[in-house]
């Protein structure tokens, strides 16, 4: 009977049960909520993941892209002002940690390549 003498850690990691070779779940375009801090239960879509890390983050993240309050119904007995303040939207982009978003099963089909600049992905 042969055995296999090499059961490292680094070597059981790397095997297809190991915790490094999970499914990617988090994809770009992909509608998702944003479960902590400041925009908990807004609804964002991701625009760029990250699954491993980088140097100054080294956590899986992504960039997101969402929603941070819709318009609100409009009456006719309101006055012009009163309706554009109400018909503004506010967006928001940030960059969380996988654990603080929830995926969805939805997905937006237009392409997000314009949806933010390139400089503006780095960090200062």
């Amino acid at each position: 009977m042969l055995v296999n003498t090499s059961l490292s850690l680094e070597n059981i990691l790397k095997r297809p049960g190991g915790c490094l070779q999970n499914g990617k779940f988090m994809k770009p375009r992909k509608v998702v909520l944003v479960l902590a801090r400041r925009y908990s239960g807004c609804k964002a879509v991701a625009v760029k993941n990250i699954d491993y890390g980088t140097l100054d983050c080294p956590y899986s993240h992504a960039l997101v892209a969402g929603i941070e309050c819709c318009p609100r119904k409009v009456t006719a007995a309101m006055g012009k002002k009163k309706i554009a303040k109400r018909s503004k939207i506010k967006s928001f982009m940030k960059v969380c940690n996988y654990n603080h978003l929830m995926p969805t099963r939805f997905s937006v089909d237009t392409p997000l390549d314009n949806c933010c600049q390139q400089g503006r992905l780095q960090r200062p």
